[in-house]
């Protein structure tokens, strides 16, 4: 019997751990990557004996595949993505590939923003009494932690390019927990695009299994209105009472699913603003739903630390806060750091704009913001929407440039907050990068 070819588009954690898995499972395996594999990836494949390619794509060793799993950095639009599929071979991505392989509990959550928050979350309220592994867009691929067998449920992180490539992918628990205009300029600038795509995290789901979200959310609750899914829905809200789901109450999280109800205070969470409360209302539904204990629960929500680059709080300096939000790649991740700053603000913003509408942004600017510093390669558009709105408004190109300038505008009590709004890609690696980049600066002051 021959082998079944699978090729992977895609050197990185997901292309490597896939890989893997792959050829654990019997497939002959092929990875090849546009770009450089690095060091530390190639050496995984050579030890292992998998094929691979980088700087290049051999057209004739791609499109004799049988299956083809592609990174969700590669869009659709690519040619030779449009090719394979012309030669009606299946593409898939890294989670559809390795659920195939696992019989554990899966959740997954998706979201334009709040998704890594909660699923980090998520993980830290079950890791206390489950096995569970956290993959998806964070940390070791899916792929590779299924390849270990070590697991008997996952949270996973999952993005719109991960689910746009699902064929029979079905989360036990899905979350959705936002969608607001993101990653327009892969879905022809159209939101309806993209709202589909994120409901596809529900489309396999039948009525045992949950879908989470946001009733708050109106993109969310009109699209559910329009297009019924099978799963049992829980939502939650910190705007209304909710039956079966999640709301909040004098300062209360209040759970019931199948009439049984937790309650738990808020007033000692970890993290602070709104949307945290949100965070936590969608993790503590699903640890509820798994069956881990209300004091465990309260517990972990105390004492979670939260995630690096998202409003992470950096160092205190002259009496001025440094705050690292280099995570906010849209403009609905900024709102929610500016509504969360509680004295005035040097803002660092810029980067690649994906089509961003920055006006839900200026009652915030107005109220908060002194200064702005534009960091990116293009900051016409910022320039042009916020001039008017501050008295300072000032462009640079290099991370430490633009730490040494917040220095010298903030005075004692002030904020400086880096929250982009947009991609890294012009000036950085990933938003990592840029993060870190910008903590340095700071230590280095």
């Amino acid at each position: 019997m021959t082998k079944k070819r699978l090729v992977i588009l895609g050197g990185g954690e997901s292309g490597v751990g896939t890989a893997l898995l792959g050829k654990a499972k019997e497939y002959e395996v092929f990875v090849s990557d546009k770009g450089r594999i690095k060091e530390r990836y190639k050496q995984v494949l050579i030890n292992n004996g998998i094929d691979w390619e980088d700087e290049i794509h051999t057209e004739s060793k791609i499109l004799n595949a049988d299956l083809v799993m592609k990174s969700p950095g590669i869009p659709d639009k690519v040619a030779l993505v449009k090719q394979i599929r012309e030669n009606g071979i299946q593409v898939v991505s890294e989670i559809e590939f390795a659920a195939k392989f696992t019989d554990a509990t899966l959740v997954a959550i998706t979201g334009s923003n709040g998704k890594t928050t909660t699923a980090t979350l998520t993980h830290h309220l079950l890791k206390q009494e489950l096995s569970v592994g956290l993959a998806g867009n964070i940390g070791d691929s899916f792929a590779k932690q299924v390849l270990e067998g070590g697991f008997e449920t996952y949270v996973l992180e999952v993005s719109s390019f991960q689910l746009d490539d699902i064929v029979d992918f079905k989360p036990k628990i899905a979350v959705i927990t936002n969608i607001t205009p993101d990653h327009l300029d892969r879905y022809d600038y159209n939101f309806e695009n993209y709202i589909r795509s994120k409901f596809r995290i529900a489309e396999n789901q039948t009525k045992d299994d949950f879908l989470i979200y946001d009733a708050d959310d109106e993109v969310i609750v009109n699209h559910l209105k329009n297009h019924p899914v099978q799963s049992t829905l829980l939502p939650f809200s910190l705007e209304k009472n909710i039956e079966n789901g999640a709301y909040y109450e004098n300062k209360e999280i209040k759970i019931t699913i199948n009439n049984t109800q937790i309650i738990m205070p808020t007033t000692k969470l970890a993290l602070e603003g709104k949307h945290n409360i949100k965070n936590a209302m969608a993790a503590s539904t699903v640890a509820h739903l798994l069956k881990i204990r209300k004091q465990t629960i309260r517990e972990s929500l105390e004492n979670f630390q939260g995630v690096e680059h998202r409003l992470e709080q950096v160092l205190k300096i002259n009496k001025v806060q440094y705050i690292n939000d280099s995570k906010a790649t849209n403009v609905n991740a900024t709102y929610y750091a500016l509504e969360s700053m509680d004295a005035p603000t040097v803002w660092i913003v810029g980067g690649v704009d994906k089509g961003n509408n920055y006006e839900e942004l200026f009652s915030f600017v107005n109220e908060k913001v002194k200064a702005i510093i534009c960091l990116g390669v293009d900051n016409e558009k910022l320039l042009k929407t916020f001039g008017n709105m501050v008295d300072v408004i000032v462009e640079t190109q290099f991370m430490s440039e633009a730490v040494k300038i917040a220095y010298k505008l903030a005075e004692s009590g002030d904020n400086v907050l880096l929250s982009p709004a947009c991609a890294s890609f012009d000036l950085f690696e990933n938003y990592e990068d840029r993060g870190r980049q910008f903590k340095d600066a700071v230590r280095n002051l």
